[in-house]
């Protein structure tokens, strides 16, 4: 597999069908999109709306590839993205669980960093 050219096209695709699939059973005050920066590999989930009065704003993914890894920064999903991931045939050598701290990474069964 060609990383550089597939990597971008697997998170995407991912990340569309959980937006998709939010969106189709979603609070009508909020909207739900895929924000993404494909000059610098960032890809977001975003939420942002109103819900009883109360501004609700924030991401429920954010990916970023850097040095031909995933970088799971943000996760908010139930099974988590880095298990998406892996079912679509990415190696675990190449997600990072960056929301860990990095002393901390090398007790996940996931890439440490570079």
């Amino acid at each position: 597999m060609d990383k550089l050219a597939e990597y971008p096209k697997l998170i995407k695709r991912i990340l569309t069908e959980y937006v998709e699939l939010s969106n189709r059973h979603s609070n009508p005050g909020i909207e739900t999109f895929l924000i993404v920066d494909e000059v610098k590999a960032h890809y977001i989930w975003m939420n942002l709306g109103w819900q009883n009065g109360d501004r609700v704003t924030g991401m429920t993914v954010y990916v970023r590839i850097r040095e031909g890894k995933f970088w799971v920064e943000e996760d908010w999903t139930e099974d988590g993205i880095a298990t998406d991931l892996v079912q679509a045939g990415v190696p675990k050598e190449d997600i990072v669980l960056a929301f860990h701290e990095p002393k901390m990474r090398q007790y996940t069964e996931f890439a440490v960093a570079f």
